[in-house]
């Protein structure tokens, strides 16, 4: 089993009646569904700065598109999924 530590926040009241009101509805804890936003959230931030970092560096190499090329590509996003 993975440590854990304690980890205090303020949120407002309403945030906090919807918390425990799904830890209710679930049959969760409070600190059981927080930890599990908590995670989400960071997953996808961390997924964010990452691509940031990614495109900045492809940028820094000179690995652009021209806006033209960046729609066409766009453009094909999604053709194969009508089939």
């Amino acid at each position: 089993m993975n440590e854990t530590i304690l980890v205090s926040t303020r949120v407002s009241a309403d945030l906090a009646e919807r918390l425990a009101a799904l830890a209710q509805t679930t049959h969760r804890s409070k600190s059981f569904l927080a930890a599990q936003a908590i995670e989400e959230f960071l997953n996808v931030q961390e997924w964010q700065v990452e691509a940031i970092k990614q495109g900045l560096a492809a940028a820094d190499r000179g690995d652009l598109k021209t806006h033209e090329q960046a729609i066409a590509i766009l453009n094909t996003w999604g053709k194969n999924a009508k089939a």
